[in-house]
């Protein structure tokens, strides 16, 4: 009977974590919904419906590059940076500033070992 009692103990400690675990999870998310809305109005304070339209389909189309545009509007408005609303073409133009700074360059490296190793003396 002790072993059960134990048991049940046990069982009873561990559905209590779970439920302060779920707690913190429930908060961390309200948080993060709440920290959206505030961006969010923000947005549309600071951007007008053509250039709101155009954030979103970067944020479909390319949700990184999408957050760093967010990212930089966010900043540039909290500092004061931005007097009126910005227009699509001020967005084009935002756009690309961030594309020119995060801009990747590629390169192609050929081992011309791998191409040696194919003998023809086997012919």
């Amino acid at each position: 009977m002790s072993d059960d009692a134990e048991l049940a103990a046990i069982r009873e400690k561990r559905m209590q974590e779970l439920q302060g675990m779920q707690g913190q999870q429930q908060k961390q998310e309200e948080m993060m919904q709440q920290q959206q809305q505030a961006i969010n109005g923000l947005l549309n304070q600071v951007l007008d419906q053509q250039a709101r339209a155009r954030l979103n389909t970067i944020m479909v189309a390319k949700p990184e590059k999408g957050k760093q545009v967010e990212s930089v509007i966010v900043q540039m408005a909290t500092s004061g940076q931005i007097g009126g609303k910005l227009s699509e073409n001020d967005l084009i133009g935002l756009v690309e500033r961030v594309n020119a700074q995060t801009q990747k360059t590629t390169t192609v490296k050929f081992d011309r070992r791998r191409a040696a190793l194919d003998d023809d003396d086997d012919w």
